[in-house]
């Protein structure tokens, strides 16, 4: 049972929704998404804010930049596959926040539309959570939306300073990881198999050691 407010439960018609997801995906050497499962799964709550005519403000991070920009980091290969995958031009911008990028979602973009910001690990008030930088991303919209379950035991300022300033809701993707880990923790059907992959697998072995009390 999933007892959060959801994507559904606020109304995101004709608003500017600022869009957690989590677009860490693997870059083959062209740069180009060698896997976009992490892509695929986000498009249910960006279809249903563009379904709702919302101006849809997205935001990542991507690998492990040092508070600085990196070329290889860049998230114009994301926005490149989610305009291939939803068939919407998607305006990626080179910074994570400015001025002009407010100016422009305030009164050049277009209801429906989609746009992308930078890396936001590109700027180190983002790991820092600091509230000045979590305040220039909740200006740009009017409802937050966190769709990135794979980041959300940060203490990021995109994942838990932005709360701060606007209504916070959960987006389709992270409604679902939550209502099956819930599953599996309080009602798991057994016999089941669990199947734990990343690359961090020192962040792994507290999950293993809860499991295994399952079994």
């Amino acid at each position: 049972m999933f007892n959060k407010k959801t994507i559904e439960d606020i109304d995101v018609k004709n608003k500017k929704v600022l869009v957690r997801v989590d677009y860490n995906v693997p870059l083959d050497s062209e740069l180009n998404v060698a896997d976009d499962t992490r892509i695929r799964l986000s498009l249910p709550t960006i279809n249903y804010l563009i379904k709702n005519n919302s101006k849809v403000i997205l935001m990542s991070h991507l690998g492990r930049p040092k508070g600085e920009a990196e070329n290889k980091f860049r998230l114009d290969p994301a926005a490149k596959r989610l305009e291939q995958l939803t068939g919407k031009k998607v305006k990626k911008f080179d910074q994570i926040y400015s001025l002009e990028i407010k100016e422009y979602v305030d009164t050049e973009m277009d209801y429906g539309e989609i746009v992308m910001l930078e890396n936001l690990r590109f700027d180190p008030g983002e790991k820092a959570n600091s509230s000045e930088f979590s305040k220039s991303l909740a200006s740009l919209a009017d409802i937050y939306v966190d769709d990135a379950f794979g980041a959300a035991h940060r203490v990021h300022a995109s994942v838990a300073g932005v709360t701060k300033y606007l209504p916070a809701v959960a987006g389709f993707l992270m409604k679902k990881e939550i209502e099956i880990l819930t599953s599996l923790l309080e009602s798991p059907q057994r016999p089941f198999l669990t199947i734990l992959g990343g690359s961090k697998v020192s962040d792994k072995i507290k999950v293993i050691k809860k499991l295994v009390l399952l079994f």
